[in-house]
């Protein structure tokens, strides 16, 4: 079954922040868009809830600023390798947000801009220009925006670095409730946990509640028998900052997870007509990367390209991208592979809290650059 009726002139899958900034901005250049999104309500999902300053940047030109967005004020971060720990500011003021909240505003400003929100549309292959749904349907439009997020498409596979394939890395989250203590421990910074074979990041949101994000290999995992809150627990014995974080957590909430996230992959490679968008163009090592930028950013370069040349330049779009992202990738994996490595993770702490300006210039070149 072919889905017509009204001309779409693109058709976007996904409405994380990379599909829903894309929308917006192409319903407001005024494209006929169709935004489809898997789930039928907004969830939390499981990364992205910390927003750089140039993040925010490109946020409060798609009209939702610092103000209506309502999150934390992170102004630091904070590394701890065991014992060691620093402390630095960043080179602009951050927030830490909810995924919920964050989707949600942009989705409610991609419709008010004219886009057409479509919710419970699970799409499931792309091919020859229309996007196949698993209830059988076929939805085709002169230019797709493919912007899924982390999860895999089939047809789009994403390979991890050689390095990770045979020990690959999961996702893990788990939400700390609003307290004092954590106001106290943590306040106006975003902390990085270092340990081996993966790290932790922990930023509050706009109801102080903490998201606790890691990435970890498989291999860390199978040592605590596969159970993400074991593990955790295990770390937090072992890591007494993080274990002071840990000790008011509501275990019965228990941990979300993703498998296989393929770090440090990136693509030049696509179809005419066909953009992608976020974590389906590349995933950035969110140890001193920050996803949420690559997302905001790459939509707007997509529709800057859509909008100069229409679906045939998406080839050139993807590879303008990918180059885009070769410095911060780089960097970002260098940072990622020492911080998880004990014999270099303390190393790194140690110089950090001996020269600050270290933290802030990883801060910088791990940003993908302005439009």
């Amino acid at each position: 079954m072919t889905v017509t009726g009204a001309r779409t002139d693109v058709i976007v899958v996904g409405a994380g922040p990379a599909g829903s900034a894309a929308a917006i901005g192409l319903a407001r250049g005024g494209a006929k868009v169709l935004l489809l999104d898997r789930a039928r309500e907004t969830g939390d999902a499981l990364c992205g809830g910390f927003l750089s300053w140039q993040t925010l940047a490109r946020l409060e030109a798609l009209g939702i600023g610092r103000a209506v967005l309502g999150g934390q004020n992170v102004a630091r971060v904070r590394l701890f390798a065991g014992l060691l720990q620093s402390e630095t500011m960043l080179p602009g003021k951050a927030l830490g947000v909810s995924r919920r909240r964050l989707d949600s505003l942009l989705q409610t400003a991609a419709v008010a801009a004219g886009a057409g929100l479509e919710r419970g549309v699970h799409a499931t292959a792309i091919d020859a220009g229309a996007v196949q749904t698993r209830n059988g349907g076929t939805l085709a439009a002169p230019a797709i925006f493919l912007a899924a997020g982390k999860h895999g498409f089939r047809g789009f596979p994403r390979e991890p670095a050689a390095w990770q394939r045979s020990d690959p890395v999961m996702g893990l989250r788990l939400r700390l409730p609003a307290h004092p203590a954590l106001d106290r421990l943590v306040g106006d910074a975003v902390e990085l946990h270092l340990f081996d074979r993966g790290y932790a990041g922990l930023v509050r949101q706009e109801d102080g509640s903490g998201n606790l994000c890691l990435a970890v290999h498989k291999s860390r995992l199978d040592e605590a028998g596969g159970d993400p809150a074991a593990l955790l627990r295990l770390l937090g014995d072992a890591l007494p900052h993080l274990g002071e974080r840990l000790a008011a957590a509501d275990w019965s909430r228990g941990v979300d997870a993703i498998g296989h996230v393929p770090y440090g992959w990136r693509t030049v490679e696509t179809g005419s007509g066909l953009f992608r968008l976020g974590d389906q163009a590349g995933v950035i090592p969110s140890l001193a990367g920050e996803g949420m930028g690559l997302a905001i950013a790459s939509a707007g370069a997509a529709v800057a390209a859509w909008r100069h040349s229409g679906g045939g330049a998406a080839p050139e779009f993807q590879r303008a991208l990918a180059a885009r992202m070769r410095r911060p990738f780089a960097m970002a994996n260098l940072l990622w592979r020492l911080g998880e490595n004990p014999r270099t993770a303390g190393a790194m702490t140690a110089a950090v809290s001996l020269f600050p300006a270290l933290a802030r210039i990883a801060s910088r070149t791990t940003r993908i650059r302005g439009d």
